[in-house]
């Protein structure tokens, strides 16, 4: 099974549209391979606050380990271990927010609600670049309407609250926790509003706006009052084959999408607002994200911003590859 899918995957791979080779050690936040041999899921992907040009992201299923890799080469710099917590059952997200503390989300839940409860881990972004121990403190996370998927969190860069999109194939919901996560007892997050089918999220560092996106799309919506705003504007997604992550760089200039695989590519992309805090993201008003946006209609968007020739032929041919990943990832979780 996995050497039919890495098989799909390269196939959709050498539909990529051309511009996005990068030399080593070139400036940072831009186009990269992700090298290390051990990161063969990278489902997370968060940009460092305290290290210009690193980002943290994790397996999805693994020991609590935390990778930082730089831009600039690809290469991990940092091997994070975290202690005082569990072992992990589906780690799917991260984000540093405003404290400089790393929040990594073991959110996932394959099986749609077979976990009571999940959790959230924490801890200080080092800083010193090296292998080394962090002490993490564990939270228990319960949804106020019951067990579910997700594969997003995300910590207002301002203040301090986290969120989570659960996932679901007819469209999820945007739950957020309490004002402060409390370590003794469980953290109920309520739904706040609807989201299309989400495998990651991220605020831009002002938190002015928030992106979402999906296996094929991303909408970046304007952040209001402590929800999303509209429809959101559409986010020229590239072809990636199990589009996993995304976050803003550290400047909010562009956006980076991250992918499942040995050797996965981290990909920019200048958002819709053209990165600037005080831009209106297009679609404003009162709807909630993706109301008007059904998942089969969300499968028809995105777009790299070129080789529009090959959209069709790439989203078929990633479409297949992507469903038999689910398919068989499930299906070895369910044994």
């Amino acid at each position: 099974m996995r050497s039919a899918l890495c098989a799909l995957g390269a196939a959709a791979l050498v539909l990529l549209p051309a511009g996005h080779a990068r030399a080593e050690g070139q400036e940072p936040d831009r186009d990269f391979t992700i090298q290390d041999t051990r990161i063969t899921e990278s489902s997370g992907l968060a940009a460092s606050r305290a290290h210009p040009g690193i980002y943290w992201t994790h397996n999805d299923q693994d020991a609590p380990l935390i990778y930082g890799v730089d831009s600039r080469t690809g290469k991990t710099v940092a091997t994070l271990t975290m202690q005082g917590v569990g072992t992990p059952r589906d780690m799917e997200a991260i984000s540093v927010g405003p404290d400089g503390d790393v929040y990594v989300g073991d959110v996932g839940d394959n099986l749609d609600g077979s976990w009571d409860h999940v959790w959230i881990y924490r801890f200080p972004e080092p800083k010193v670049l090296k292998d080394q121990k962090v002490a993490a403190k564990q939270y228990v996370v319960k949804y106020a309407d019951g067990p579910r998927n997700a594969e997003a969190l995300m910590v207002h860069p301002k203040t301090g609250r986290v969120y989570i999109a659960s996932k679901n194939e007819d469209g999820g919901g945007l739950y957020a926790g309490p004002e402060r996560l409390s370590s003794s007892g469980a953290n109920v997050f309520r739904r706040v509003g609807e989201v299309p089918w989400v495998t990651d999220g991220a605020f831009s560092p002002d938190g002015g706006r928030l992106v979402l996106r999906g296996y094929f799309t991303a909408r970046e919506y304007a952040w209001k009052d402590g929800r999303p705003e509209g429809e959101g504007a559409p986010v020229g997604v590239p072809f990636q084959g199990q589009a996993e992550s995304v976050t803003y760089t550290a400047d909010g200039s562009a956006l980076m999408f991250g992918s499942e695989g040995r050797s996965s590519r981290v990909l920019r992309v200048e958002p819709p607002s053209g990165g600037r805090p005080d831009a209106e993201t297009p679609g404003g008003g009162t709807a909630p994200p993706g109301a008007s946006a059904s998942p089969s209609a969300a499968l028809g968007g995105g777009g790299s911003g070129g080789g529009q020739g090959n959209a069709t032929v790439g989203f078929l041919v990633l479409a297949g590859a992507t469903l038999l990943v689910v398919a068989g990832k499930r299906l070895v979780r369910r044994r």
